[in-house]
């Protein structure tokens, strides 16, 4: 694996693959990675030839009091897993790199999508996030690029982004990956205490039984997120941000279930702060439910 730190290091590598005749698979992350960022690299390295991965933490993301400053970092370790993965190229760059005129005057906003859900109590979070991967779609040019369903409305943005952008890169979804007892893996899952990594798990189970009500037949909005709702209230340590029902690719309300829906929760456990989801596709009366998969 060849690690690289300059942009036109970078170009000039795809452009070489490329030129080779491989498609290029991208996965962004800010590193400290866990199993569910090596699945990203393995499903990129399952259908791209050259796999590149960029681990950069991005303080565009990070509002005034957020964990920037103490976000987990591990270059060794994220070197390591990176190269049993398969992976082909990694792009670490510095601020200076990214940003090279300091603060940036051009911002990416994606309207509704980045101003909901997290978007409200995170309000630079989403710009940071389009910014960010507005330049690496730019700089890398790939073919397709790989990002975890756990972050269902990051997934919805960059979506959203490319299209109104045309970048040509197909942005593809990949399962949440889980825990043996059903928590989302995540990098802020380190912050958790033993005692708050045992009550952890009770927002997939809260997800779970709101999934099982559609399954039944609920398509009200209010009785799941109602349902949903009563097994956190069961845990008085998760101080939850919200439950909400929404469509998946939009994100915007719904005053019925059907297609696609996103369940969705975000709740503060400690210094943490926790997201999870599972995507409901309703047709009538059959409902699957895609909760991830377990590691």
């Amino acid at each position: 694996m060849e690690v690289v730190t300059a942009l036109s290091d970078l170009r000039t590598r795809v452009g070489s693959a490329r030129t080779s005749g491989d498609e290029v698979g991208l996965v962004p992350t800010m590193g400290y990675l866990h199993a569910g960022h090596v699945s990203l690299v393995r499903r990129a390295r399952a259908r791209c030839g050259f796999v590149v991965v960029s681990v950069f933490v991005n303080p565009l993301q990070f509002g005034a009091g957020e964990d920037l400053d103490a976000y987990p970092r591990d270059p060794e370790g994220d070197i390591a897993k990176l190269e049993a993965a398969g992976c082909d190229l990694l792009f670490q760059p510095s601020t200076e790199e990214m940003y090279p005129e300091g603060e940036p005057l051009t911002r990416v906003h994606v309207g509704l999508i980045g101003d909901d859900l997290c978007g409200r109590s995170r309000p630079v979070h989403f710009d940071g996030v389009a910014l960010v991967v507005t330049k690496l779609l730019a700089a890398c040019d790939p073919d397709a690029a790989f990002f975890g369903r756990k972050d269902a409305q990051q997934l919805a943005l960059v979506r959203r982004l490319a299209a109104d952008l045309s970048f040509r890169a197909e942005i593809v979804g990949c399962p949440t990956v889980r825990e043996s007892d059903g928590l989302a893996m995540s990098s802020r899952n380190a912050y958790l205490s033993p005692e708050e990594r045992r009550i952890a798990p009770r927002l997939f189970a809260a997800l779970s039984t709101g999934a099982e009500l559609v399954v039944a037949g609920e398509r009200e909005p209010r009785v799941v997120v109602g349902k949903t709702l009563s097994v956190l209230a069961q845990e008085p340590r998760l101080d939850v941000e919200y439950v909400e029902v929404r469509d998946a690719r939009t994100v915007q309300p719904l005053e019925r279930l059907d297609g696609e829906v996103l369940l969705a929760v975000a709740a503060r456990l400690g210094p943490a702060r926790l997201i999870d989801n599972v995507v409901l596709h309703i047709d009538g009366t059959s409902v699957t439910v895609d909760a991830g998969e377990i590691n």
